[in-house]
């Protein structure tokens, strides 16, 4: 499978790991966040079947984060987006 890095254009696959759904983006604030908010956000997925937006990491490359949309049923990728940006426009700014 090729992701089409938005800095470094096509990389294979293998240069990534892949680490799940990028939902996890999406933090519990520690201030605020209860015993079953964190264990929603550790523990609790969907895994559908079709579309799909994942975090991988470049590990055998520049170290950093995408949001990789994909169709978990034919692997076509449709989206690749930095996970930085991704952050920022949900109001993370880390």
């Amino acid at each position: 499978m090729i992701i089409n890095h938005p800095l470094l254009g096509p990389r294979d696959s293998a240069e990534f790991v892949y680490l799940g759904d990028a939902s996890l983006i999406d933090r519990p604030d520690p201030e605020t966040a209860t015993a079953e908010d964190w264990h929603a956000y550790g523990y609790l997925r969907d895994n559908p079947a079709g579309e799909l937006r994942e975090l991988w990491f470049h590990e055998g490359g520049d170290r950093s984060w995408l949001v990789v949309t994909r169709n978990t049923l034919t692997h076509e990728i449709t989206s690749v987006e930095m996970a930085r940006d991704v952050a920022r426009a949900q109001g993370r700014s880390k």
